[in-house]
């Protein structure tokens, strides 16, 4: 690693820390090196990481001192939650507090955070249409890590404020693919009426971020990344394309998405109808030209549904 500035990537054995490594390592000509943090180091997944040259340091992200441990010396890092592994936004706030804490003791010169929109600075508390989550929020996995943007700032690391987008390997893993209905017809549910859903390669959201960190000049700014912008009917019509059978389009308005009932589902139809009632203000944070500077090979939903169509659960 010597002479090449040091990233440590958070969260570097899943989706979007492991797009960033991958990235790094893919570029040795870069000037950079990884650190994966995470917090089982001998995992499957970190000796893989291990084997193809990144150094792997175990930490955690409810332990401070683990996390200035892996970021001590780092030029860079990329910061990053997971949310629906607790549930918990109160988590989600002192792990992003520790790892600021923990930046700014590492004397970290450029940390990316991977964050999201604060839904109560456009729907408040007291507007009932959309209900009040947890007490205190209206989409707890946005507003939590919205809110902790403040917390970069109040310690005086240079970040750059990293939106992201759906990730179309939500079709795969997380249940939203298209569902068989009883007439043998696929249909592709989403809570967006005609509006564009901003999505994005997981994989892609590394990469770009990578390009975040050879751009300096990003740091205190606001930025985010989509691989393209797409209505419902939108991808449904990419979905028949690639799985070679018709899938219509069926808009399952926010209220009723919100009563599904699986865990989350509340949290989810107020983030759908967030992204429907405000999508000039959502797709513009996410230009599809600068998230294309970042990285020159985002995929487009045509392109990634020609690689992972054939792992999409079709129930």
């Amino acid at each position: 690693m010597s002479g090449k500035k040091v990233i440590a990537v958070v969260g570097a054995t899943g989706a979007q820390g492991g797009g960033l490594v991958r990235a790094i390592l893919e570029d040795p000509q870069g000037g950079f090196a990884v650190r994966a943090v995470t917090r089982k180091a001998g995992s499957e997944k970190a000796r893989a990481l291990a084997a193809r040259g990144a150094e792997v340091v175990a930490a955690d992200l409810d332990d401070e001192a683990s996390l200035e441990a892996a970021f001590r010396g780092a030029h860079g890092a990329f910061c990053v939650t997971n949310y629906w592994e607790h549930f918990s936004p109160e988590k989600e706030l002192a792990q992003v507090r520790g790892m600021a804490g923990a930046a700014k003791a590492g004397g970290v010169a450029h940390v990316v955070w991977s964050t999201l929109e604060d839904s109560r600075k456009w729907v408040p508390l007291s507007d009932d249409r959309m209900p009040t989550l947890m007490g205190k929020y209206k989409v707890p996995h946005f507003d939590a890590k919205g809110e902790a943007n403040a917390f970069w700032a109040e310690a005086g690391v240079p970040t750059t404020y990293f939106h992201t987008s759906f990730y179309w390997d939500n079709l795969v893993h997380f249940g939203m693919g298209p569902k068989r209905g009883a007439d043998g017809v696929l249909a592709f549910a989403l809570p967006m009426a005609d509006q564009k859903l901003p999505g994005i390669a997981a994989e892609d959201i590394g990469r770009c971020a990578y390009g975040v960190l050879k751009r300096p000049d990003l740091v205190g700014k606001t930025v985010g990344v989509a691989g393209e912008h797409l209505t419902g009917q939108e991808m449904a019509d990419a979905l028949g394309a690639a799985l070679g059978e018709k899938v219509v389009y069926s808009y399952v308005p926010p209220e009723v998405y919100r009563g599904l009932g699986f865990p989350g589902a509340d949290d989810l139809g107020n983030m759908f109808q967030l992204k429907r009632d405000f999508n000039e203000k959502f797709c513009g944070l996410r230009d599809l030209a600068f998230s294309r500077s970042l990285n020159p090979k985002l995929q487009t939903f045509a392109a990634w549904l020609s690689a992972n169509a054939a792992s999409i659960p079709k129930g």
